[in-house]
């Protein structure tokens, strides 16, 4: 299976984590999440597959998080899920699933534990530069 990545090529922590998986010989498939939001069935899915909560995986920064009241704990989680259905830039990103699993990247260099061969080094846009033997710390 090819990596798969949820995308949002105006984040940088995505441009970042595609970039790892490309650096590293791999052929994502790359789904602009913005574009096409995955189904509820596939949003239940991988929230399942990640290990996260609805909430945990709710993006608050530049989203209408505030405004929708999202920070209510009396919310349940299909609540919450409609709100991230209903709003694409809601759900945190970016997301990759692989044959060894599925997590959010934040921050990027998550992925190389996700990778078959990943690259040993990356310099990131900010000119950090990460290094694979230390991306698997959770």
């Amino acid at each position: 299976m090819n990596p798969l990545i949820y995308h949002n090529p105006a984040c940088g922590t995505s441009r970042n984590t595609l970039a790892m998986i490309e650096a590293s010989g791999e052929m994502p498939e790359v789904i602009e999440y913005l574009e096409t939001p995955p189904t509820r069935e596939r949003l239940i899915e991988l929230i399942s597959m990640i290990g996260l909560t609805p909430r945990e995986l709710l993006r608050r920064k530049g989203t209408p998080f505030d405004e929708l009241g999202l920070d209510d704990p009396a919310l349940s989680d299909e609540q919450l899920i409609d709100a991230m259905l209903a709003h694409p830039i809601l759900i945190n990103r970016p997301i990759v699933v692989t044959d060894k699993g599925a997590r959010l990247c934040r921050p990027s260099e998550r992925v190389l534990a996700l990778l078959a061969n990943p690259v040993a080094t990356f310099t990131k846009e900010d000119g950090e530069v990460v290094r694979a033997e230390v991306s698997g710390r959770e």
